[in-house]
């Protein structure tokens, strides 16, 4: 059986990784969701770095499966879980920091579930698109190796 993904997945630098966590403000007690997580690098760092509980969201069972063993080998697979599921269909109500690395279509389909199931507090934070007319809190531009990118920070109210 053949899945039909919205994105191919584009692994984040380490450097991105670290910028979109800072910007995030985590801390040991935030349980941080990662919705497209890929290998899941974002809520392995998050694990090692801030001693947070991750939840890592893809629909491509390969990802899901890299990620399992990432965090195996980062021994953090008792902190953080990876569910091959549509984001789309997933309960979020638990996190209070989301992840995204999206296409603006995407984030904008996903923008009422995030308004409608997380807490006021919980914090998003996307990479390079943002979220519409909902204007970011922060914006961060950094420059890593050749590419120039844009981190979107805003804090649900």
């Amino acid at each position: 059986m053949t899945i039909k993904l919205d994105i191919g997945y584009i692994p984040c630098h380490p450097k991105i990784v670290d910028a979109m966590l800072t910007l995030a403000h985590l801390t040991e007690k935030d349980v941080l969701y990662d919705l497209g997580c890929g290998d899941g690098r974002i809520i392995i760092r998050a694990a090692q770095q801030y001693n947070v509980k991750g939840i890592g969201i893809d629909l491509d069972p390969q990802r899901i499966k890299q990620a399992n063993i990432n965090a195996k080998l980062a021994g953090v697979n008792r902190r953080v879980t990876f569910l091959c599921q549509n984001l789309f269909d997933t309960q979020i109500s638990q996190a209070t920091v989301v992840t995204l690395y999206l296409l603006p279509h995407l984030n904008l389909k996903l923008l009422p579930l995030l308004l409608k199931q997380l807490q006021p507090g919980s914090r998003i934070v996307s990479r390079d698109f943002d979220m519409g007319d909902w204007v970011a809190s922060k914006i961060w531009h950094l420059q890593v190796e050749e590419e120039e990118v844009k981190l979107y920070y805003w804090v649900v109210r």
